[in-house]
């Protein structure tokens, strides 16, 4: 049952997250033929900000209390548990007034240093203040919700925030864009706050009723926690989990000052390298991130359910759990890696309207399964509390991929793609090392025979697509073989998953929702 609890959260988080997207890519679309490429831009110098403090300083809250809270479940400490929410939300309260008064003090310094170019940006940063400030408390309901393995909570929250986020701010947008554009652009990003306040709303009542509900009592008699040991042991833990959310940005932006001028040291022209470097982060990496939804959320739901293992001395379960997850993500990420190297240019077509960037998918795509390996193995240190591991293996990755998109971009014929590859270094580094001290501390190591027959199916299902797209194409068009393509394959691959006993309808049956209605029909099959 703990693993299908573990599963549970893990799927409600990956449907919350799917949600997300759709509603931040409607947004996207709609606010961009609403305010235009001046106002947009005016929006894009705000927000991007305040998603980037917000990912500093509430990213290892959620992770630090889910921890302790979770260590504290499994002692029958429930009474704990809440002590350890309140000491977290009176120390954050503090935290979230200093940074939301930090907010507006620093949108004038950066305007004023030039920092941010447009000067008309000042309102649109200055109104996400106080979105900043309730956001930073919500990330604490958050943790104490998912210490306890209620993804559920976490969830509503999520999509509620971002439901409410959007239509305020396309209304905002709307009525007034007849006051100018700075106006329209401010009015849009304000639509973070009450959105940031829907969130709150929701997640403090599911508090409330959880409480109401009567909460689990203590199995036990425990003596009240001190305060200042919890206040320590969160700063212990969410510092370095904040600290690598400071690092995947400046990560993130290596190609950024070193692609463009790499590709003009071996002979392009400026609009040459932007366009090839826009095919490289715009286009590839945007589409290798999907993925990822899933195994974050598979990590995510890991490290509650590792810390309370772990702290009950259940070094099996904690194992059992970390293969259900590694297993669950290298099903999806192996054949999505492996789909985007064999369609790379249809896809790009289909999606971009160019074959160009095919290349960089192609490569890049690669990274998913990696992507997978790092974020799950991440999860399951965090859990253990070596919450520093995973951010000194990402910044020592990030030294590999400094030297090598340095030196692979400058390579005549390899261009953007070899800044593509140094990406996939740096992931296997990170990756390696996780596992690495995964199996120094807790003795795990990858099952690498079953995810052999993980890539022997990825590998029918990938040939299946390539003969299907060039057998197809010249009988319809591009666009439409592709998708064919995508769909005869997605077929292979799970009749290739139960021929190789890869996949069984045992385990079908223990996924969440529609594992049982599932499992009849799977029986039928393996017959």
């Amino acid at each position: 049952m703990a693993n299908v609890s573990f599963l549970r959260g893990a799927m409600v988080l990956t449907i919350a997250g799917i949600v997300v997207k759709i509603l931040g890519g409607i947004n996207r679309i709609l606010l961009s033929r609403l305010l235009g490429g001046e106002g947009i831009g005016l929006y894009q110098m705000a927000y991007p900000v305040y998603i980037l403090l917000l990912s500093i300083v509430g990213a290892g809250i959620p992770i630090a209390v889910s921890i302790m809270v979770a260590e504290q479940a499994a002692r029958g400490n429930f009474s704990g548990t809440r002590r350890i929410l309140h000491v977290t939300l009176s120390v954050m309260f503090v935290v979230a007034i200093l940074c939301g008064i930090g907010m507006v003090v620093g949108a004038r310094v950066l305007v004023d240093t030039g920092l941010v170019s447009d000067p008309r940006a000042y309102l649109p940063l200055a109104v996400l203040a106080p979105a900043l400030s309730l956001s930073i408390l919500t990330c604490c309901f958050r943790g104490y919700f998912q210490g306890l393995q209620l993804m559920t909570p976490t969830a509503v929250s999520q999509m509620i925030d971002q439901f409410v986020r959007v239509c305020v701010m396309l209304t905002l947008a709307w009525l007034l864009l007849p006051r100018g554009l700075v106006a329209a652009a401010a009015g849009g990003t304000f639509g973070a706050v009450p959105g940031a306040a829907a969130g709150l709303a929701a997640i403090v009542w599911l508090y409330a009723r959880h409480v109401r509900q009567g909460a689990e009592a203590d199995r036990g008699v425990f003596d009240k926690l001190p305060a200042w040991p919890v206040v320590k042991r969160l700063i212990l833990l969410a510092v370095p989990v904040a600290a690598a959310n400071m690092l995947l940005p400046a990560v993130a932006s290596i190609d950024l000052f070193i692609v463009p001028r790499r590709l003009m040291d071996i002979g392009y022209t400026s609009h040459e390298a932007t366009t090839f470097f826009g095919y490289l982060s715009g286009m590839a990496n945007g589409l290798v991130q999907l993925p990822a939804i899933l195994t974050m959320a598979l990590a995510t739901s890991l490290v509650p359910a590792v810390s309370a293992a772990w702290t009950s001395g259940r070094s099996d379960i904690v194992l059992a759990r970390t293969h259900t997850a590694m297993r669950i993500a290298c099903v999806i990420t192996v054949p999505a890696s492996l789909g985007l190297a064999v369609l790379a240019v249809p896809i790009s077509r289909l999606l971009y309207a160019t074959p160009s960037a095919g290349p960089s998918i192609c490569v890049l795509g690669l990274s998913v399964f990696l992507i997978g390996v790092q974020q799950v193995t991440s999860g399951l240190l965090q859990g253990l509390g070596r919450t520093a591991i995973p951010l000194y293996n990402m910044a020592l990755a990030a030294v590999v991929k400094i030297f090598l998109s340095w030196h692979l971009t400058a390579i005549p014929g390899l261009g953007e793609v070899g800044a593509a590859w140094a990406t996939n270094a740096d992931l296997a580094v990170a990756a390696a090392l996780n596992l690495y001290f995964a199996r120094r501390y807790c003795q795990y190591r990858m099952q690498w025979f079953y995810i052999g027959k993980l890539f022997l199916a990825g590998a029918a299902m990938a040939g299946t697509a390539w003969l299907t797209h060039e057998g197809l194409r010249a009988l319809m068009p591009d666009a439409l073989a592709t998708i064919a393509a995508m769909i005869a394959a997605g077929l292979i691959y799970i009749i290739c998953l139960f021929a190789f006993r890869a996949l069984s309808s045992e385990d079908v049956r223990k996924l969440p929702f529609i594992g049982r209605r599932l499992y009849p029909w799977v029986k039928k099959l393996e017959l």
